[in-house]
């Protein structure tokens, strides 16, 4: 099989309201239904067709690409006939996105823990983020719709609280012609080292006091009375993109997900709502045999999505709530715009026999399992650390059994967060916050000898003491 020849095949897209069900073509950027305000999918009318060829011919068919060399299909369209396929070669914006590994959790944490599990490391996308997945899909678009307009100029727009403006400016500044980037950040709620990269990127930057909601309802006003990009998870082409997720796991363990049980942060429900999408293509086709257990994870901070699922059926309600501040920033959101997709894929995703559940954790549980698992040689976020928070909690309701296994969404660098990490080894949380380090987790840097001592010493005095205490800190004996 040839793996560099770009697929032939294009099929036929349109977005779908999720609450009225109406259709549009994708000749324009959408965002909401003009019917009813409702959110869209994106679907490929001529989905169907690929079952003319049998399954395994499509998993070798995505395998093969993984070792191409046409950059196009190196990354998260390797999947192209599963995701976009109106877009042309010359549209796909590739900038190293996607194919992030698979770590397994240590054996001594798995045992520690009584939990066996993985980390998928997002924090190897070029922005150190899962976002990244879901810019190239928007872009790889977006250049699609500016070459067919003609259009000389493309404000894109954002908000965020780190990893989208992060993503968006990146990818803006690289496909450049016309297209620009401005970001809406909430004031002092993104880290130092999120802010320097969309400022590294060119980004216009600008800041509002408040939260992430208060940046969205800004956003959304903007793209209803502007021309203007927005690049949030409203965007269906951001979530076509990260569909790719869901199918990389798969591809991953050799198409057989039965046994495994999904974690995913819930944030704004983009991630989330893409891989049930990309689960359930799957199992329609017939590259998985079985749909895996998906959890969706949120903090007590901000928990509307919990909330709605912790209900009987019958007496579900889904109401916004006022949130306070939390650790795993990309989740600090208290009315997801993905919501309405999430109600109505989960509904999908039960029928088609899968096991759907959203497990809510403490702030303290995320922090604790964020220092847990990096001093086992991880590099997880606070998101990461969210989720296996969730996994824990999952497993004392008796959600989790001892054979299940766990695939974790680390969704970020664990570097992006480590100002978080300091003030957990220092103790420096904000009551608000409720994070209360546990000795046993804590760890300082300790001065071996002092600048006063340093100074009445010799080169070889100071060599031979500083090494007797090092050796003394470390527990060493001298031969």
């Amino acid at each position: 099989m040839t793996t560099d020849a770009f697929p032939t095949r294009r099929g036929r897209m349109e977005y779908v309201c999720t609450q009225c069900g109406a259709r549009r073509g994708v000749e324009e950027l959408l965002y909401t239904c003009p019917e009813c305000g409702g959110v869209f999918l994106l679907e490929d009318l001529d989905f169907a067709r690929m079952k003319e060829r049998p399954a395994e011919e499509w998993r070798t068919r995505f395998d093969a690409r993984r070792a191409t060399r046409n950059t196009a299909l190196r990354g998260i369209f390797r999947f192209y006939e599963l995701m976009a396929p109106v877009l042309e070669q010359e549209d796909i914006v590739y900038l190293g996105e996607g194919d992030t590994p698979i770590i397994e959790a240590s054996p001594a944490l798995q045992k520690a823990l009584g939990a066996r599990f993985a980390f998928k490391n997002e924090g190897q996308n070029p922005s150190a983020s899962f976002k990244d997945r879901g810019m190239a899909g928007a872009f790889s678009y977006l250049r699609a719709l500016v070459r067919m307009h003609g259009w000389d100029e493309v404000l894109t727009v954002c908000a965020s609280t780190g990893d989208t403006s992060a993503a968006a400016a990146l990818y803006a500044s690289h496909v450049g012609g016309g297209i620009r980037s401005v970001v809406l950040l909430p004031r002092g709620k993104v880290t130092p080292q999120q802010l320097s990269q969309p400022l590294g990127s060119g980004a216009l930057v600008l800041e509002v006091p408040g939260v992430f909601d208060d940046c969205m309802k800004v956003v959304e006003y903007l793209a209803e009375h502007y021309r203007v990009a927005l690049l949030n998870s409203k965007n269906s082409w951001r979530i076509l993109g990260q569909e790719s997720y869901a199918y990389e796991c798969a591809q991953w363990y050799g198409w057989g997900l039965a046994g495994k049980s999904l974690f995913v942060p819930v944030g704004n429900a983009g991630n989330i709502t893409a891989i049930m999408s990309g689960l359930l293509k799957m199992r329609e086709l017939g590259l998985i045999d079985e749909l895996p257990r998906l959890f969706g994870v949120q903090s007590h901070h901000a928990d509307p999505v919990w909330r709605y699922y912790s209900r009987p059926e019958g007496e579900r309600r889904y109401e916004p709530v006022r949130v306070r501040p939390s650790v795993a920033q990309a989740a600090m959101i208290g009315n997801p715009v993905s919501f309405p997709r999430v109600k109505k894929l989960a509904a999908r995703y039960t029928e088609a026999g899968g096991d759907f559940n959203v497990v809510q954790v403490t702030e303290q549980a995320i922090m604790d399992a964020m220092i847990c698992a990096n001093r086992h040689g991880h590099i997880a976020c606070t998101q990461g650390g969210e989720c296996l928070a969730g996994l824990l909690r999952a497993k004392e309701l008796g959600l989790i059994g001892e054979r299940d296994f766990a695939v974790l969404d680390a969704t970020a660098h664990a570097l992006k967060f480590s100002g978080f990490q300091s003030m957990y080894m220092e103790n420096a949380f904000p009551p608000e916050f409720g994070v209360t380090p546990r000795p046993e987790l804590i760890n300082t840097p300790r001065l071996l000898i002092t600048p006063e001592r340093r100074a009445e010493l010799n080169e070889a005095e100071f060599t031979a003491e500083t090494a007797r205490e090092l050796a003394r800190a470390a527990g060493l004996k001298s031969r």
